[in-house]
């Protein structure tokens, strides 16, 4: 009887579970989804960066001019943490660009936002301003320091898309 019954359990256990693979691949076929939908929402900076440019000790930038292709995925503001402004895109090959300012030390902001970039010790100019190339395991960097804050364009996109961010940028003292 014991033997019966050990063997029953495990029978029962396997018609569960076809009967749970059954009901998941029905939900997988059944319930819609696109998987070439964007998983990213964008955002609205407008407000973040009203904030920022009242309260930074600098100039703070934001892009003018680009592409509805162009999708803002990340703001802050954080003036606890050396007044540092970063503002996250998509571009249109959804390869990720980043601006970031910073009133912090350059040694240390630099290869912090840029994922342990190095400075390459190559130059671009961009709009009429010298960039210094900086290239990384993971992402590269135009990185620019003026006055007292450092501005870093940064992300996994081509340094020709990191030039098309830094040549939009703009300033508007709120």
């Amino acid at each position: 009887m014991a033997g019966m019954r050990g063997r029953q359990t495990v029978r029962g256990m396997f018609q569960s579970l076809a009967v749970i693979m059954i009901a998941a691949g029905v939900m997988y076929l059944f319930i819609p989804h696109d998987e070439t939908a964007a998983p990213v929402k964008a955002k609205d900076y407008r407000v973040e960066l009203l904030t920022a440019q009242r309260a930074a000790p600098y100039p703070v930038l934001a892009p003018e001019g680009l592409g509805e292709d162009w999708r803002a995925t990340v703001v802050s503001y954080k003036r606890d943490q050396d007044n540092a402004w970063q503002l996250g895109f998509l571009d249109p090959d959804t390869q990720y660009v980043s601006l970031h300012q910073s009133t912090a030390a350059p040694k240390e902001f630099v290869p912090e936002v840029t994922q342990q970039a190095e400075n390459s010790g190559r130059t671009q100019t961009v709009a009429g301003q010298v960039w210094q190339r900086w290239e990384g395991p993971k992402y590269d960097a135009l990185v620019r320091t003026d006055g007292k804050a450092t501005t870093v364009v940064t992300g996994t996109a081509s340094f020709d898309r990191l030039a098309e961010m830094a040549g939009a940028l703009q300033s508007k003292k709120a």
